[in-house]
């Protein structure tokens, strides 16, 4: 496992992973208005319901995934996973109805395990020193994924709503098969454990991680940043079709610039920030960039600066890899399956409360009948929830000293 071949199969993995999401992020919002015929501020109360059952998938089955990832190893479950949320897009790009598109979100929630996996599959071939920085490549992957996804999404939505979850789905699959080709196996036979159906109950498993010296306090702070972050999946696209009357197009391009700014963040100065700083400081600046970032967006009514922010706003990212190191390096070779399985967890619960949390909030700020009219006071609301993450690092991070 010394060669970097497995490293990089994995983050091409990603970002064909990563292009499945981002073609249909500039369209959802007009499919959910064709199929339920309302406006993009109710549009956007159903793009909170649609990933509110994929997080709650998420929640449930992201430690059984992961547990089950330390016992048969990451290559099949990986597989596995990515054939779902493929056949999970072909199902969207057929569905006549909102219903069906719930049934599909909760194919793909439960599928949903390939982030974790892959985490895990790092955190295998990875040294202890190193594990932050290679945790960096899976949000580079995912940019540079987001810099082609959206824009492709962004043109062949020029075709109609559902084209771009035919292209997804045919890209999940692909990255299914080249898994099964190429992908060689990275849990070491010493390293696998048996399946533990407590661990693998996310109630549970959660639990049984607040024994774990310090990765308690690490996973709220994962919490509160994963709430706040989601602002920008759940939110975005209605955001900047309501404020800047953005097309599928402009809303694609935007998402491009962002991919490109966040594959640069993680994949390039993620590793001298963290050498630099080290892992802790890191986190520290993360949030305030982050915070600083939400602030100025609400700020922003011209196209011209809100592309130039962008950029900025990707840096708050080097947050969660500089976590992920912090939680990974207290865990032990055989567990790191089971950190990554709570981790989606967590996030799971994160993104069950962001979309409604987030979605609820854009409605109630926009809607015909409201009392104040400010679309920006979701960015408001999760700049309030990163500076909540402030507490709980104090507190470990003096534990730590």
């Amino acid at each position: 496992m010394k060669s970097r071949l497995p490293i990089i199969l994995i983050c091409l993995n990603l970002v064909i992973d990563a292009m499945g999401i981002g073609l249909i992020l500039p369209v959802m919002p007009f499919l959910i208005e064709d199929l339920h015929g309302d406006g993009i501020s109710d549009a956007a109360l159903w793009g909170g319901l649609l990933a509110f059952t994929y997080a709650a998938m998420q929640f449930l089955f992201g430690p059984l995934m992961g547990n089950l990832s330390d016992m048969v190893g990451r290559r099949p479950v990986l597989m596995l996973s990515l054939a779902a949320l493929g056949i999970d897009y072909l199902l969207m790009a057929v569905a006549p109805t909102l219903a069906l598109l719930v049934v599909a979100r909760i194919i793909s929630g439960v599928a949903g395990a390939s982030y974790a996996t892959a985490s895990a599959y790092l955190a295998d071939i990875s040294p202890p020193e190193k594990r932050a920085a290679n945790f960096g490549l899976i949000g580079a992957s995912f940019g540079i994924g987001f810099v082609i996804g959206p824009l492709i999404g962004g043109l062949l939505g020029a075709f109609g709503p559902r084209a771009p979850f035919v292209a997804a789905g045919v890209l999940a699959l692909a990255n299914a098969i080249l898994a099964f080709y190429f992908l060689p196996e990275s849990l070491k036979p010493e390293n696998r454990r048996r399946f533990s159906w407590r661990k693998a109950n996310p109630f549970m498993a959660l639990a049984d991680m607040r024994h774990v010296p310090h990765v308690g306090g690490l996973m709220l702070v994962n919490f509160l940043i994963g709430v706040a972050s989601w602002v920008y999946p759940a939110i975005w696209s209605y955001y900047t079709v309501y404020v800047f009357d953005f097309s599928a197009t402009m809303v694609g391009i935007s998402l491009t610039i962002y991919g490109v700014a966040l594959a640069l963040v993680q994949g390039g100065l993620i590793r001298p920030i963290l050498h630099l700083l080290g892992e802790a400081r890191t986190v520290w600046l993360g949030l305030g960039v982050t915070i600083a970032g939400f602030c100025l967006l609400i700020l922003v009514r011209d196209t011209w600066i809100l592309f130039m922010l962008i950029p900025f706003l990707a840096m708050g990212d080097i947050v969660d890899p500089a976590l992920q190191g912090l939680m990974s390096n207290r865990m032990g070779d055989d567990e790191q399956g089971a950190l990554q399985g709570v981790l989606a967890a967590i996030n799971g619960v994160a993104t069950m409360i962001a979309p409604l949390f987030f979605t609820g909030i854009f409605w109630l700020f926009t809607n015909d009948e409201a009392i104040l009219h400010m679309p920006g006071m979701p960015f408001v609301a999760a700049a309030v929830l990163t500076l909540l993450a402030f507490w709980p690092l104090t507190l470990v991070m003096r534990q730590i000293r």
